[in-house]
């Protein structure tokens, strides 16, 4: 899980380096220097912040649904592992698995949703 967290920080500084390089600067006139021809229609940049938010909620939907993905995958793999061992056993496990398995999900999407709802800043 540290590796999650490591690929996360890692993209976010990348990300910020990237947001900052790419914000374009007026060249400086030196004093008493005529003044350029008229400038270039703007453009409607994105704030920095917000640029960084929607990256870090984009990772974070990311790294919820890898996260999710994996814990399920444990579940159903241990429950797999445990039916071998005691075949017997595997009628008693199947509904203890599936509502481990939804609660792991239901908070896998919660986590998205709030990502998306940090995007769309509702």
């Amino acid at each position: 899980m540290k590796t999650f967290g490591t690929i996360g920080l890692v993209c976010m500084v990348l990300s910020m380096a990237s947001a900052v390089w790419a914000q374009e600067t007026q060249p400086a006139t030196p004093p008493g220097a005529a003044p350029a021809a008229a400038p270039a229609p703007a453009k409607e940049e994105v704030p920095l912040g917000k640029a960084l938010g929607i990256v870090g909620a984009c990772l974070g939907a990311g790294l919820c649904s890898v996260g999710g993905g994996l814990g399920i995958a444990r579940i159903g793999g241990n429950c797999i592992e445990s039916i071998a061992r005691q075949p017997e056993a595997a009628g008693p496990m199947f509904a203890p698995m599936i509502v481990t398995a939804a609660m792991v999900e239901g908070g896998m999407l919660f986590a998205i949703v709030v990502c998306l709802l940090g995007v769309l800043g509702i």
